[in-house]
Formats: C-alpha cells, sequence, structure tokens
C-alpha cells in the first residue's frame, strides 16, 4: 500500500509488450478511426456514408474507366468488402436512383451493375471530396508517396 490508503502502482512488467505508442497495430487502428472520422465528415453533405462511397464509386470506375460491366461479387471482391453487406448498399443506392442491377446475361443467378447519370455525377464529385479529404489528413505525413508502398504491401 501507498501511504496514501491507496495500492501502489505496479511495477511494469518485463514480458516484452509494447506501450501503446510503440504497437504498430494499435497506432494503426488509432489513424484509420481518425481518416474515417474525416472521410465520413467530409461525405455527410453529399447525403453518403463511406461504405456507400466506396461501393458506389468503384460501380462508377469498373464501368466507365475499366470498361467492365462488373456484378455485385465483383464488386464487393475489388472493394474487399463482405457480398451480403455489399448487396445490401447497393440495393439502398438502387433506392436513390444512383445505381442499377440488371440480370447477367451469362449467368442467371448474377446481377450486373452500372452507375446511372446521377450516380456517375455523385461519384465524380464524391471522388473530389475524399481526395480532398485525404490531402488534408496525410499532410502529417512527410512525404505520401513513400507511404503508399508500405499501405499497398499492408492492404495484400
Amino acid at each position: 500500500m501507498s501511504t496514501r490508503g491507496r495500492p501502489a502502482p505496479r511495477p511494469r512488467e518485463s514480458h516484452g509488450s509494447l506501450g501503446p505508442s510503440e504497437s504498430p497495430g494499435f497506432l494503426l487502428w488509432r489513424v484509420t478511426l481518425r481518416w474515417q472520422r474525416t472521410v465520413a465528415a467530409a461525405l455527410r453533405p453529399l447525403g453518403l456514408t463511406h461504405v456507400q462511397f466506396v461501393l458506389l464509386a468503384c460501380t462508377w470506375w469498373l464501368t466507365q474507366v475499366a470498361g467492365e460491366r462488373p456484378t455485385q461479387r465483383r464488386l464487393a471482391d475489388f472493394a474487399a468488402t463482405d457480398p451480403m453487406m455489399t448487396s445490401q448498399v447497393i440495393r439502398v443506392l438502387e433506392a436513390r436512383g444512383l445505381v442499377r442491377r440488371a440480370a447477367d446475361p451469362h449467368d442467371s443467378r448474377a446481377l450486373q451493375l452500372t452507375a446511372t447519370g446521377a450516380g456517375a455525377r455523385l461519384a465524380r464529385e464524391a471522388i473530389k471530396v475524399v481526395e480532398a479529404a485525404d490531402a488534408e489528413f496525410f499532410t502529417a505525413a512527410v512525404k505520401v508517396e513513400s507511404m503508399l508502398p508500405l499501405l499497398r504491401s499492408l492492404a495484400g
């Protein structure tokens, strides 16, 4: 006991664990949460959640830039999202008139996706907003270009 009647602080255990400020996983967690809050705030005026943005932007990119007619499964794989969650979010985007789903002529079980005109316009606008938020957020890093290889490696 300490002299004030409270237990004395325990000495730091010497089992080799890192403190939070030295733990790459913990720091990545904190950075990810901060970045997600930044992106969510940037997207709020556009009426999009972060996952809605990702799936709308990826749908637009796959159809308009890559020239594909992606299925929901292809979109989920491309965006690295859960297929069931992807389906639910696509339904919301479809109800808002931003995405169109149509039967895949090659697979009766699959649905092909396209961004509508309104969806394409919103995707392009949202991409600009998120890129600006990214640029502001990552100014804390001395050279963003030096981070990209590390992030690509960690992303798999």
